[in-house]
């Protein structure tokens, strides 16, 4: 089996590809990525050589390229991790969100249909549905309305219905995951943990926006890899899936506990300006991934948090290079 992944050399994406490069060893890949600034091709160092592996530098929005990917590989399965991320990035340049997001996406639905690839995956994003009130006790479900707040989100929301549409309209078969937030190694120094773990070490300051009581649900990145690779064997076509955990936690105590793991103080916390339309709290309910396919994340918050750290501390190699000195 061929499977092509697009934004092989980002955070997600890159954990994906050792994952199932570990677990399936007659597997292909072929990786496609642009290498914008979130994307290391010395990530994927280890695997290069590999001769199941193969790396192609190119943007999902190049229709002459893909097609030429497509016709020469012959993936049977696509999965989609290729995107601009950064909230903050796309409040201030909404185009480039739209393009790779959401036309970018196009173009591999259009390349997927002409080549008959026997399942499109969709990675997105819990940030679709919006936010909820502190005090709420709600979660989201995948029946949940989508109402994203920024440019980003609502770029995945709507790469998320176009790829559905494709299942309707043409028979595409297509699924959608939609993940709480990720952390583990490998992910670019502008994303709260890492940044926070970066800044720390350097005793730099630790930014945080507002007043740090924003909730988010956490997920390690190797449990979204499972959940993924489990939707593609056992996922009904036209289907979405939420993925998260039960670890939910705000912004200010996050920072608190990666200070207590690296030995430092909370001096270091400064509070800074709040982000534009910056939702409060992220609650998913991955009941269904749950009940249908039988997922359950593995990894214990606490255990995963000194994981990544730990990763960090003995990784600076790679990401020293790509840390801006601690800015948000």
């Amino acid at each position: 089996m061929t499977m092509l992944i697009t934004g092989g050399a980002g955070f997600i994406g890159s954990n994906f590809i050792f994952y199932i490069m570990k677990k399936y060893p007659d597997r292909r890949i072929v990786c496609v990525d642009k290498l914008t600034y979130a994307g290391n091709l010395s990530t994927l160092e280890p695997i290069l050589s590999d001769p199941r592996f193969c790396f192609v530098q190119g943007d999902i929005c190049d229709r002459d390229l893909i097609d030429r990917v497509f016709s020469e590989e012959h993936p049977d399965v696509v999965v989609n991790f290729a995107a601009e991320s950064h909230v903050d990035r796309s409040i201030e340049d909404p185009e480039v969100f739209l393009r790779t997001n959401v036309l970018g996406t196009g173009v591999l639905l259009d390349a997927s249909r002409k080549y008959g690839v026997k399942r499109f995956h969709q990675i997105s994003t819990d940030e679709v549905y919006g936010d909820l009130p502190l005090d709420s006790d709600n979660r989201f479900t995948e029946a949940s309305p989508l109402c994203p707040s920024s440019p980003y989100s609502a770029s995945k929301a709507s790469a998320d219905l176009l790829t559905l549409s494709y299942f309707r309209t043409y028979g595409l078969p297509a699924t959608v995951s939609r993940s709480s937030n990720n952390y583990g190694s490998y992910q670019f120094p502008e994303k709260l943990i890492p940044l926070m773990i970066a800044n720390a070490l350097s005793d730099k300051p630790l930014p945080v926006y507002g007043d740090g009581l924003n909730v988010r649900n956490w997920l390690y990145v190797e449990d979204h890899c499972a959940a993924v690779d489990l939707i593609l064997q056992k996922g009904k076509p036209g289907e979405v899936y939420n993925v998260g955990s039960s670890d939910e936690i705000c912004n200010l105590e996050l920072i608190r506990r990666l200070l207590r793991l690296l030995g430092k103080g909370e001096e270091l916390i400064i509070y800074v300006a709040d982000r534009k339309g910056h939702d409060r709290k992220y609650s998913i309910d991955s009941e269904k991934l749950r009940r249908e396919l039988g997922w359950t994340p593995r990894t214990d918050f606490s255990e995963g948090l000194e994981r990544t750290v730990r990763w960090y501390l003995e990784s600076g190699d790679w990401w020293r290079p790509l840390w801006k000195g601690g800015t948000v």
